[in-house]
């Protein structure tokens, strides 16, 4: 069992940052690859970008390489999202989920998920 708990969103203007927290207890944190993923209000959640195990590996969707930047320091048992450049079309839940491999896009292959962190990007 892997407890996630993500912090770090807010509101922000257009071009903005925010850095976006995700800290795991529980079961080995550094055995899980970790997404993040994001839900605005009446859409399915859709995946970010996810990160391996041991951090060297990453996976991006299109809409936010360059801007957003995965990372995760396994001693401190958390992971990271930064996000930069920001859109309003970014605004959004985002969740942190842990899994079994980066390569995995689907919510269906994330076993542990966070509550949420609301991003709101004002234009």
């Amino acid at each position: 069992q892997v407890h996630l708990v993500e912090s770090g969103g807010g509101l922000v203007q257009a071009g903005g940052s925010l850095r976006l927290s995700c800290a795991a207890s529980g079961r080995a944190f550094s055995s899980y690859a970790m997404g993040w993923f994001r839900q605005a209000p009446g859409k399915e959640r859709e995946f970010v970008v996810s990160i391996g195990q041991s951090g060297d590996s990453a996976y991006y969707t299109d809409s936010v390489k360059g801007r957003f930047t995965i990372s995760r320091d396994n001693g401190k048992n958390t992971a990271y999202l930064q996000m930069n450049s920001l859109k309003p079309e970014d605004t959004a839940a985002y969740y942190c989920a842990a899994g079994a491999s980066f390569r995995n896009r689907a919510v269906a292959q994330y076993n542990y998920w966070g509550q949420g962190t609301q991003v709101t990007v004002s234009s």
